[in-house]
């Protein structure tokens, strides 16, 4: 069932995941990714990851999203988890594509 094979490779990646990918991928990854998408799935995030997301960005665009998420009100927990998804596509398609490398993602080690 190709439905259900993509539903289980979805969750084999999680947002938190993120963590997996070095700063310099990540800004390849932040290049794909609405700004919009990436302030709605840090709004549940852990400060790890939220970190990690605001190295792999210029000093500008870090203050911009922080601002961004300070700003956000409360929103549905079903919204953050789309924003999410949408986020682990980009990476999961630039994985895929050979442009990043994901530490541990089933292919072997990383040298």
């Amino acid at each position: 069932n190709p439905d259900l094979a993509e539903q289980i490779r979805e969750l084999m990646f999680t947002f938190e995941d993120l963590a997996l990918i070095d700063a310099k991928q990540m800004q390849t990854v932040m290049k794909d990714v609405d700004q919009a998408d990436m302030v709605l799935a840090l709004k549940t995030s852990s400060d790890a990851i939220k970190e990690l997301i605001f190295s792999s960005m210029s000093t500008r665009a870090a203050e911009m999203v922080r601002d961004d998420l300070e700003n956000l009100g409360p929103v549905k927990v079903s919204d953050v988890e789309v924003a999410q998804q949408k986020i682990i596509k980009v990476v999961k398609k630039l994985e895929e594509d050979g442009t990043i490398v994901i530490a541990g993602a089933g292919g072997g080690d990383v040298v």
